[in-house]
């Protein structure tokens, strides 16, 4: 890595504690700032610009994870089927990034993440809603999480299979995008099974920090990596994820997320506009 080239972006740091700490307080993936931040405004290609996400969201999933599990409130019998899924689904993701021309990768980029706008716009819209009780009929058992802090967390076990196939999804396009496993993933647990959101969320970050650690494997592997950008970014999400959760709570999640939804619909279509008109 080229010391005066690293030098010239030493904004990227303040930038980053700053997308984390709006991340983290929010409850959004920090990828879905990074990889739009750095393809549009850092200038990399999206191979690189998805992988350097990718790099800068495992450290800040990292310590998130240890925290859910010193907490006690990861559900590991979900962790087990959903990372049959997500495995090898961000493996596959991370592959298919470095081999897909940039023009068209950037057009996909886009396209996700408006989709992924969408998942965020309708999930604040149903946060409140009571359980329907036709799922809760299917269920088959109860599953009882105790946190250290003595609160205890019991819901019914609803069919896990259902939710492995949307895992998968959502880790393919991770590893394709650097987003999209923790927002499928959060909100199937949360609106399908009704799981409690502090488990669900837990749950959620877990399988993101275990599947990122290995799709950014194989982009660090396959490709030329950012280090003059990642060398930047992840100091400042080790810090920012020290502030945000001190945040969390200011603004009600219901508009932060309506907020962010709209903006990264703007962004996503912003970069296909950018791409095709260009």
């Amino acid at each position: 890595m080229d010391i005066s080239q690293a030098l010239q972006f030493w904004w990227v740091f303040p930038v980053s504690v700053g997308i984390a700490t709006v991340a983290l307080s929010s409850g959004i993936s920090g990828a879905l700032f990074f990889s739009p931040f750095f393809l549009l405004i850092v200038g990399l290609q999206p191979a690189q610009a998805i992988g350097a996400g990718l790099m800068t969201e495992l450290f800040g999933t990292g310590f998130g994870s240890y925290n859910y599990m010193r907490q006690r409130v990861i559900d590991f019998q979900t962790v087990r089927f959903l990372l049959m899924a997500s495995l090898p689904a961000g493996v596959a993701g991370a592959l298919l990034a470095n081999r897909i021309e940039p023009g068209i990768l950037r057009v996909i980029f886009g396209i996700v993440l408006v989709l992924l706008a969408v998942i965020v716009l309708y999930n604040s819209t149903q946060k409140g809603k009571p359980p329907d009780p036709r799922i809760l009929d299917q269920a088959r058992k109860t599953t009882v999480i105790r946190a250290r802090d003595g609160n205890i967390y019991s819901y019914r076990t609803c069919n896990r299979f259902i939710g492995v196939p949307l895992a998968g999804i959502g880790a393919l396009l991770t590893g394709l995008m650097s987003a999209g496993l923790p927002e499928i993933t959060t909100t199937q647990l949360v609106l399908r099974c009704h799981i409690p959101p502090r488990v669900a969320i837990a749950t959620s970050i877990f399988v993101l920090t275990v599947t990122v650690f290995f799709a950014a494997g194989v982009h660090a592997l396959a490709a030329q990596p950012a280090w003059h950008i990642v060398t930047w970014s992840i100091p400042g999400v080790i810090i920012g994820a020290q502030i945000g959760p001190r945040l969390s709570g200011k603004v009600p999640p219901h508009i932060a997320e309506r907020v962010l939804g709209l903006l990264f619909l703007l962004i996503g279509t912003l970069v296909v506009a950018l791409q095709v008109l260009g």
